[in-house]
């Protein structure tokens, strides 16, 4: 797989650990970030992977940045794209390229709380849980198909550092087993929903109620 990384790159050393602990039977071919001074460029070059920097203000538009990128992805010829805190809106032409082959992980429990500020906004609302989901991308942001979900309860002294340190350790967690998947031609998508093995399973860790306590309190 290749990496697409802007930020501090603690799901690219999660994913590293899980290689290296022989946890997650994958190759990174390279690392590739929008951002020339991200930690994450030090993980991945501590690491020994293969790092390009890709800086979108080098280019005028949108569509040549992402044409740029996908040429860089392409010479790996990669059989996944997965985004670890890779802070782009990606084109159409872009997503279309890598249907079903591009995955991201993001620290809600979609389709709660799109986009940024979660941890935040999952306080502010009052939700009893909130969590990190791993999905497939597609053209609307933070909506394509989920495959694996994992929910941790909002805590009454909880701030939103606090609970992203909750639910970063979930996204440690789930994002390798989603890579592993679906290395392993275990995922499909039917009519919108991910099947593991052919058939619909519940998202880890997410139980029904944790649905239904997810609304903001009536006071």
């Amino acid at each position: 797989m290749v990496i697409l990384v802007s930020g501090r790159g603690s799901n690219l050393q999660a994913l590293i650990n899980a290689i290296r602990d022989g946890k997650l039977p994958a190759e990174i071919l390279a690392v590739i970030s929008n951002e020339p001074g991200a930690p994450a460029v030090a993980r991945a070059r501590t690491a020994g992977i293969p790092v390009h920097v890709i800086d979108h203000r080098d280019y005028p538009s949108r569509e040549e940045f992402d044409h740029a990128l996908m040429q860089q992805i392409d010479a790996y010829q990669p059989r996944l794209v997965t985004l670890a805190g890779f802070m782009r809106i990606l084109s159409d032409a872009f997503i279309g390229h890598y249907h079903e082959r591009l995955m991201n992980i993001h620290p809600s429990l979609l389709p709660a709380f799109p986009g940024l500020n979660t941890h935040a906004r999952a306080l502010a609302g009052g939700a009893k849980f909130h969590g990190a989901s791993v999905h497939f991308v597609t053209h609307e942001v933070d909506g394509g198909p989920v495959i694996i979900q994992a929910s941790v309860p909002v805590l009454p002294d909880d701030t939103p550092e606090i609970l992203a340190e909750r639910v970063l350790a979930e996204e440690h967690r789930i994002y390798p087993l989603a890579i592993e998947w679906f290395l392993n031609n275990r995922l499909s998508v039917d009519q919108g929903r991910v099947l593991l093995d052919g058939q619909r399973r519940p998202e880890q860790g997410l139980i029904e109620e944790d649905i239904s306590l997810n609304k903001p309190e009536t006071r």
